[in-house]
């Protein structure tokens, strides 16, 4: 006969089975989703009427020559064998080339990311850092007049657009008052002086030690990055406010305040403390949106980033740029959510159940 293995064995055999099935889950629905993702920016690029042929060789171009370069692109191929090979080349980071910089698309989308990136996560650390609070707070003073007060202030920033915002903001800010920079990310005068390393302009002018460099680097960033940052704060601060609710009104808390606990230890040691649980997901979900949605910003401020990447050659009908920054923003989305869930289970152990 067989030895019984014992209820401890059984049920750690029970659990990396779970915990298996749980990474085969997540892998095969991150795979199915970047292959739909993959499969959407193909067929987009397919349906929309403009002719990379065309835009390449001029609408002039001898027959010859269209036929010619329609067979190095592959476009006279039957439909499913170029979405193989579009797969094959984009799981290998091969865009194809950018018809507006003639560089390979992954090129300029490394040369531009990390901008968009450094906006962002500006943009996201002011949000939290001053949503999160006045969340708080709001929650505390639930239907007095600093709640209300706070509830309008999100409400307007989750409301105005922040292209109008940014062009309010630079005409106050810049035009008149002269606060901050204009746009672009960094001063003329540092153009052949400052070497970009990481594409992290402030953290490059850090590691370089050149502080006037730094100073007009911010000089740069921190209007965009305020406006960025106040509709990501408006978002914040809502869902605090709505988790702290729920939380303030749970058992615990009546338990806590019953046991003399003070109020300030009631809500920011015990409620803030559950509540940053599905705080994680808010703010992950909005850093992502900021990275994908921060087209209209960098257009308007001309900042060097993804999303003017992506809208010049919009303009352009490159559409090898167009579909390579949009699988970029769309994978980086995608990982991002996977992230805040894989979070969101390290810090509340009831979910790994």
């Amino acid at each position: 006969m067989t030895a019984d293995p014992g209820p401890a064995l059984r049920a750690r055999r029970k659990r990396l089975w779970s915990n298996g099935l749980q990474i085969l889950k997540g892998t095969t629905v991150v795979m199915t989703t970047f292959l739909g993702l993959l499969a959407v920016t193909f067929f987009i690029g397919r349906v929309i009427p403009v002719d990379p042929v065309a835009i390449l060789v001029g609408d002039h171009a001898p027959t010859e020559t269209i036929e010619r370069v329609r067979e190095e692109m592959g476009l006279n191929k039957p439909l499913a064998r170029q979405f193989v090979i579009y797969v094959t080349k984009a799981m290998q980071g091969d865009f194809g080339r950018s018809i507006l910089t003639t560089n390979p698309v992954l090129d300029d989308i490394k040369r531009a990311f990390p901008a968009t990136i450094e906006l962002a996560t500006l943009a996201t650390l002011f949000g939290a850092l001053v949503g999160i609070p006045l969340g708080v707070y709001a929650a505390v003073r639930n239907g007095q007049w600093g709640d209300r007060l706070v509830r309008t202030f999100a409400m307007v920033g989750h409301s105005v657009p922040v292209f109008w915002l940014g062009l309010l903001g630079l005409l106050v800010f810049y035009a008149r008052l002269g606060w901050v920079a204009g746009p672009g990310r960094i001063d003329v005068a540092f153009e052949y002086t400052f070497t970009p390393i990481t594409g992290f302009y402030l953290l490059d002018a850090v590691m370089q030690q050149d502080w006037a460099a730094l100073r007009s680097c911010f000089a740069h960033i921190v209007l965009p990055a305020l406006l960025l940052g106040y509709y990501s704060m408006a978002y914040i601060c809502r869902m605090t406010r709505s988790f702290m609710l729920a939380e303030l009104q749970q058992e615990y808390i009546t338990a806590a305040r019953a046991k003399g606990l003070s109020e300030l230890r009631v809500v920011w040691g015990h409620a803030l403390r559950c509540a940053l649980v599905p705080l994680v997901t808010v703010i992950a979900l909005s850093y992502a949106v900021l990275l994908e949605g921060a087209v209209l910003t960098e257009t308007v401020f001309s900042w060097p980033g993804l999303g003017l990447y992506i809208t010049n050659s919009l303009q352009t009908a490159d559409m090898n740029a167009v579909l390579g920054g949009t699988l970029v923003v769309g994978a980086v989305f995608v990982g991002l959510n996977l992230l805040s869930d894989l979070l969101y289970r390290t810090l509340d152990p009831r979910t790994r159940e």
